[in-house]
């Protein structure tokens, strides 16, 4: 059996997704019928990591499992590992991030995920980590104002990032999961080029066939809309993060896609491509905007 935790995000769907047929997969998440109605043929748990009864469920019979947290400076990675080792799992696959390897990243969020990495070692289990760089995803963040306004607002806009393909994420997940000769090894994920956020606007409106407009956010402006959705720790993290990123500091591209799965990593103008509904107005919104509706 095999366990996938964060099910239904954005990374933890498509490692579901993956998994080759035949396989026996258990899908965890806080919503388990939301879970039944995306995997036919997937059984559903409901987990919740600060509960250690349903970890006991959710790890019953469980000989791998891929591990997904978010919520920083908490201890879900430690209870996790701690019910996987009592119930006899062997393997853990961990998503972690590019950042712990940069000696100059010092935030709450690097150091925690540093921290994840280092009791997921010392758990006895075999491990591998994989440390991606920003999901390609994070742009659907742009949508509503791209389809409303036709503009996409950011910090530092021609800053670099090699962002990835969530869906290359997975895929080195399943192969982590599921082949043998990963145990032991940290895999850093990128995408085949660094990559601006104004570099992503211009692919956007090609792929549109309509002019975007770019709007640089200021470090208060962004500082203000990230404090409606984040603790303040996390929120000055994610602007050291962006800083770092202006510094270059996410610029470098790795071959492991294509190493791990034997073929490159997908460009954001495919990722675009394929989620371009996203950005696209529904015909009241378009008709709207032309003062028709």
């Amino acid at each position: 059996m095999i366990l996938v935790t964060g099910a239904t995000g954005t990374v933890g769907r498509e490692v579901v997704r993956g998994l080759p047929e035949g396989l026996r997969v258990r899908a965890m998440t806080r919503n388990p019928a939301k879970a039944a109605g995306m995997f036919p043929g997937t059984q559903p748990v409901a987990g919740d990591f600060t509960d250690a009864q349903s970890l006991a469920r959710a790890l019953e019979g469980v000989h791998a499992a891929f591990l997904l947290t978010t919520r920083a400076d908490v201890e879900d990675d430690a209870r996790f590992l701690s019910a996987a080792h009592t119930a006899g799992v062997r393997r853990v696959v961990k998503l972690s991030a590019a950042a712990v390897l940069d000696t100059r990243a010092d935030d709450l969020i690097t150091r925690w995920q540093r921290a994840n990495e280092e009791q997921l070692r010392a758990s006895g289990m075999r491990w591998t980590l994989l440390r991606p760089r920003a999901f390609m995803s994070n742009s659907l963040s742009w949508a509503a104002s791209v389809r409303s306004e036709r503009t996409v607002r950011a910090l530092y806009g021609m800053s670099p990032n090699a962002c990835v393909d969530p869906r290359d994420i997975a895929e080195a997940a399943v192969r982590a999961l599921t082949e043998d000769g990963h145990a032991g090894h940290a895999y850093t994920l990128t995408g085949p080029q660094a990559l601006t956020a104004v570099d992503q606007t211009h692919e956007l409106a090609r792929l549109l066939g309509t002019p975007l407009r770019f709007e640089e956010l200021t470090p208060d402006e962004t500082r203000a809309a990230l404090n409606d959705r984040y603790p303040p720790q996390v929120v000055e993290a994610l602007l050291a993060s962006a800083e770092r990123q202006r510094a270059g500091a996410k610029a470098y591209v790795e071959d492991t896609v294509r190493k791990l799965t034997g073929r490159p990593a997908r460009t954001f103008g495919q990722w675009a491509q394929d989620h371009i509904g996203a950005f696209t107005p529904a015909p009241d919104e378009a008709g709207t905007r032309r003062g028709t509706a």
